[in-house]
């Protein structure tokens, strides 16, 4: 008796288990039900308040709202990953100026990436027309190995740690699956079908036009606000006595030299990440890495190609007593007997130069909403 009691309650025990399973099979089953949120803001730069538009490479002043907005949702659309876990926009977050806050960011799978989140703002010298007609674009990723807007949107997709996907067919594959593109393709292409080249365009379209031309500082050279002493202090230090902005143009918005730059500021004696020498294959470029645009820098952190300091303190202490003696060390960063640069940055001056810093934050940028995932689960 006393087994048949035991067999039953087994039995009853089994019976619900396979019930519960089946059940949030069938629930996992269900497709995600999502609204999207596409107010009709216009991805113009002349209607961005404050911005100096004549300051833009080649003067163009907009992109094609649609084909901007079709990259917006693909940039946000976690189905672009072959687990559907992760975006473009998972790693490139627009509160902290399209970067990401962790040394190395997590994949689809959980596994870290081999650099930190570079932001994107600003990424491009000269912006896709209309017209799909691109100019030169300066050398891309950390360590430059695409050239192209147009195909470095797709990089990260078919990167096999960072989305998964195993080729582009897959991409317009996984587009093609979801119905809210058919209205979102006619309406940039004039026509549904679904292609990698549109695809391509428009999520390029939509990261040329996250745009940062709002920060104090910019008002500042266009003579409509004034420092205070201390942030004077520190620009006048990061101008002159430390020469910062020869290689961090921040008066440019990319930020750096016209075609991109990339430098080695002695972060080792020997690089194990090699950088640019990757791409060139030439030893005199080791341990470059591109420069990284200042704008929004408070936020970025943490900091260089490995995410290896995580304050700007750390950054300037690095500069102030850590250059290590590289064989491509940049010569801006030796001292005339030709050993790596002591700068000797006091405490009070590091205060100033990021009191400085912190006037290149653009909060317009951070916080507009055409920027912003149209996602919105239901």
């Amino acid at each position: 008796m006393k087994t048949k009691v035991l067999l039953s309650l087994f039995l009853a025990g089994t019976v619900l288990a396979i019930s519960y399973s089946c059940s949030k099979m069938e629930k996992d089953l269900i497709p995600q039900t999502v609204s999207l949120q596409l107010p009709e803001i216009p991805f113009d730069y002349s209607t961005i308040q404050g911005a100096n538009v004549t300051m833009l490479p080649g003067g163009l002043t907009g992109v094609d709202n649609n084909i901007a907005t079709l990259g917006r949702v693909l940039f946000y659309d976690k189905n672009l990953s072959v687990n559907n876990a992760i975006s473009c926009g998972s790693c490139h977050k627009q509160s902290i100026a399209f970067s990401d806050n962790v040394d190395f960011s997590p994949g689809f799978q959980n596994h870290s990436t081999l650099r930190n989140t570079l932001p994107i703002q600003n990424i491009s010298n000269t912006f896709v027309l209309n017209s799909f007609q691109q100019f030169g674009n300066p050398s891309l990723f950390w360590d430059g190995r695409a050239d192209f807007l147009q195909t470095m949107v797709l990089m990260p997709i078919v990167n096999h740690v960072e989305m998964g996907m195993n080729d582009q067919n897959g991409i317009v594959e996984k587009v093609k699956s979801k119905s809210y593109y058919k209205d979102l393709f006619i309406k940039a292409y004039a026509s549904s079908e679904i292609n990698i080249e549109n695809i391509s365009q428009a999520l390029s379209s939509f990261v040329s036009s996250i745009f940062s031309a709002n920060t104090r500082f910019d008002k500042y050279q266009m003579g409509q606000t004034q420092l205070n002493g201390l942030e004077e202090q520190g620009r006048l230090l990061f101008f002159n006595k430390y020469n910062c902005n020869s290689c961090h143009q921040t008066q440019q918005l990319n930020g750096y030299q016209m075609g991109g730059g990339f430098v080695n500021i002695g972060l080792e004696s020997n690089y194990i990440d090699k950088g640019f020498e990757n791409v060139s294959h030439n030893t005199a470029d080791n341990g470059k890495f591109k420069i990284p645009n200042l704008r929004n820098i408070t936020l970025t952190g943490p900091y260089m190609h490995d995410g290896r300091f995580k304050t700007l303190n750390e950054v300037l202490d690095h500069y102030s007593h850590g250059i290590a003696n590289s064989p491509a060390l940049d010569v801006r960063l030796r001292a005339s007997n030709g050993q790596p640069m002591k700068m000797n940055i006091t405490d009070q001056e590091k205060t100033a130069i990021i009191a400085f810093l912190n006037t290149l934050t653009d909060y317009t940028m951070i916080t507009d909403q055409k920027y912003s995932n149209p996602f919105k689960a239901q």
